[in-house]
């Protein structure tokens, strides 16, 4: 029996050819037909060249486990997570690798309810049954159909803003580099132009291209940040966005084109849901904290902690029915949207506060930049990450007064605090760091860190 490699904590991703191939999403699409016995499954795919192939393998492996299956086309990852809920079916299944280098794919998985499919919760039990490929023979073969819901999604996503506050000239720089948001970012153009055409959509490399000749869409990268700044400020737009290659997560830039951390922009949707919904819980993880829960509570919202990662957010939100969830590496997550991660929903809510309060987004997070400097997600290769997080603890926690061992280790002073937490992704330990209005200290004590942490 050969051990698949692509199997990760919360989803499927893996180097095309040895790791992930036509025969292995195959395996998937039985094993997960066994496990999950449904009687109806979605499936989706990027725009990855790859995808189509892939995705064709997997159906195969999913109708010759008798599931029925519903095609969608191509899609981005939230579009399989509506459609599950909204068609009622028992699962649904995206081949996509969202940010992940050009010779990579992989699957998600949800079930009923748009539920996620983890380790935790039934990716293991697949991957075995994958990796074992015994599969018994089933009395009737599913069923084959082609599926659009676009009108069906745009309509819930228009459902979080109102369109009659639209009511004031706005110039939006969308990004879909190359990716899967291309035809939604086109529908939703089209709703605009008819319900409030004083919003014009620039559209900058709209054109679903799996060739990514733009790069890789994936603007956490420094350098995939520059055609949307150049756009923004050619066009003196009041906002950039722009997505990853599933558009699971939205990046926001100001109207002087500066890229906005994830983490200021929790605290912002924050505070729009409990302007709406007072008294609401906000969820949002361990690596930065303090601005959202000041933000929250001044709102009279309840800010409630949960340990990072989707499938920990999404059990969080259901188990305190949390109205929002936010994540600072920009998953956003909606308790109407099926407790899932939206990258349309965030965008379209920004937008909406810029017209609602006046103020351009650098206004509505400016002073929480100031007020909570942090240097951004830093990463470290480490030969031996658990030795290197147990020195800088010791050195660190004496003095502490508070430490939390919720995602990996945080460790707090009065007026500054960090995380470091080893990637359930990749192989590498990840560093953050908030001070209380303090730039010099934030600059210290990174330096500081990093050095111990390196050494």
């Amino acid at each position: 029996m050969t051990k698949l490699t692509c199997f990760k904590a919360y989803d499927v991703r893996g180097r095309l050819g040895d790791e992930l191939n036509t025969d292995i999403a195959y395996r998937i699409g039985r094993a997960f037909g066994q496990f999950l016995q449904p009687k109806q499954v979605v499936v989706g795919g990027d725009v990855r060249l790859s995808s189509k192939e892939l995705k064709s393998a997997l159906t195969n492996g999913l109708l010759d486990s008798g599931v029925d299956v519903i095609d969608l086309g191509l899609t981005g990852t939230e579009e399989v997570y509506f459609a599950t809920s909204f068609l009622k079916v028992d699962g649904g299944i995206e081949v996509t690798a969202s940010h992940n280098p050009m010779n990579y794919n992989g699957l998600k998985f949800v079930k009923a309810g748009s539920r996620p499919i983890s380790a935790d919760s039934g990716l293991g039990d697949i991957q075995k049954l994958a990796e074992e490929n015994n599969f018994p023979d089933v009395a009737k073969r599913g069923e084959y159909k082609q599926l659009s819901v676009l009108q069906e999604y745009v309509d819930h996503l228009l459902t979080y803003v109102n369109l009659e506050n639209f009511n004031k000239p706005l110039k939006l720089v969308i990004n879909s580099g190359n990716g899967a948001a291309g035809h939604v970012v086109d529908e939703l153009e089209a709703r605009f132009k008819q319900h409030a055409p004083l919003v014009s959509f620039i559209k900058v490399h709209n054109e679903p291209d799996g060739n990514f000749p733009h790069g890789i869409p994936n603007p956490i990268l420094h350098e995939n940040r520059q055609d949307t700044i150049d756009a923004v400020l050619a066009n003196k737009a009041d906002m950039g966005i722009a997505f990853d290659g599933d558009f699971d997560r939205c990046f926001l830039f100001d109207e002087n084109a500066t890229f906005i951390e994830g983490y200021y922009i929790v605290g912002l949707l924050g505070q729009a849901f409990l302007a709406k919904n007072p008294g609401a819980k906000i969820i949002l993880d361990p690596r930065l904290m303090w601005n959202t829960v000041e933000l929250v509570e001044e709102m009279g919202g309840e800010a409630v902690v949960s340990k990072s990662g989707h499938s920990f957010i999404k059990e969080k939100m259901r188990a305190v029915d949390a109205i929002y969830g936010g994540e600072m590496s920009a998953h956003h997550y909606f308790r109407d949207f099926f407790y899932c991660d939206s990258g349309m929903i965030p965008w379209l809510l920004a937008a909406e506060l810029l017209c609602t309060t006046g103020k351009t987004l650098g206004q509505l997070v400016g002073d929480r930049l100031n007020a909570y400097p942090s240097p951004g997600e830093i990463n470290s290769k480490l030969e031996d990450a658990q030795v290197a997080i147990a020195r800088v603890r010791a050195f660190y926690e004496k003095d502490a007064i508070a430490i939390d061992e919720m995602d990996g280790i945080s460790i707090e002073y009065p007026t500054w605090r960090f995380n470091l937490r080893s990637s359930n992704t990749e192989p590498v330990v990840r560093l953050n760091l908030e001070t209380r209005g303090d730039k010099a200290l934030m600059e210290e004590k990174t330096a500081e860190i990093l050095a111990l942490l390196r050494q």
